[in-house]
């Protein structure tokens, strides 16, 4: 099945700060949920799909130990510019590779885990993508994917995504939506199952993400995710406004998340692990 929907591309400054403001409060959540869900071994030969600036691909290194593989992927240079630029990762080493998921560049059975962190939902062909995360699992492999859930059903998303349209014109939002196009667990699990995947299981998870406020959390969005390009060519001054304009909306709609000095959210995601 095709998507035509917005990916998540970044230049090398915007992944720098998603690597600085989003990785800890956010992603690193995720990842550490998705590399516990999958039992990586010592010795493990792991595959990163959508790798980003690395968080999965750095602690499955370290899961993985000095005799392990970790093999890192994604189509945006700047998120790999950023991984191949932080410090080496205790255990196995990282290979970082620019390439896409549905022609992988490695050889049949060459891993024993393939991950996939919040990204399956922006590729262009997701069936083919699985087919190619078996096709380079060994026997007995397994893969564990997750993506969020839908729009609807987390809040803060939700909130900024309808502000954003609300102030800067319908449509504005579409990078932000695209993030949860993958959200019927149905169609999930169809994938996985069409793909031959075996054993799959599939799981719902809250995760609570914590910023210092709301302006804070807006102004990143801003900055370090492809909502960045609705704004770069503005004066910092009306940066400020949108920001004041859409963080007054998100705080009104968000008011039990959020107060003088912490906003604190619930983030929603569907976890897939399944076996080769």
């Amino acid at each position: 099945m095709k998507s035509e929907l917005p990916g998540w591309q970044l230049d090398r400054a915007a992944a720098e700060l998603y690597e600085r403001f989003l990785v800890g409060p956010v992603t690193s959540l995720w990842a550490h949920d998705l590399i516990g869900r999958v039992g990586l071994r010592p010795g493990a030969r792991v595959l990163d799909v959508a790798c980003g600036t690395g968080v999965v691909a750095r602690l499955a290194a370290s899961a993985a130990g000095d005799n392990g593989r970790v093999d890192a992927l994604d189509v945006n240079r700047g998120m790999l510019a950023v991984g191949r630029s932080m410090p080496s990762s205790r255990g196995a080493p990282i290979e970082w590779h620019e390439g896409s998921a549905d022609a992988l560049p490695f050889g049949a059975g060459e891993f024993t885990v393939v991950l996939c962190q919040l990204g399956l939902q922006f590729f262009p062909n997701r069936r083919a993508a699985l087919s190619e995360m078996r096709r380079v699992l060994g026997a007995g492999g397994r893969v564990g994917a997750s993506v969020y859930t839908a729009i609807a059903r987390n809040p803060a998303a939700h909130a900024l995504a309808e502000a954003v349209d609300r102030h800067l014109g319908e449509g504005a939002s579409d990078a932000k939506r695209s993030e949860h196009s993958l959200a019927d667990p149905e169609e999930l699990y169809g994938l996985f199952d069409a793909a031959g995947f075996a054993a799959v299981q599939l799981e719902t998870v809250t995760q609570l993400v914590r910023f210092a406020s709301v302006e804070e959390w807006v102004e990143i969005q801003f900055a370090a995710t492809p909502l960045a390009a609705l704004v770069a060519d503005r004066e910092r001054r009306q940066l400020d406004h949108i920001v004041g304009l859409v963080s007054a909306d998100v705080r009104e709609a968000l008011a039990p998340c959020a107060s003088d000095n912490a906003f604190a959210f619930p983030q929603e995601a569907h976890v897939a692990v399944a076996d080769k």
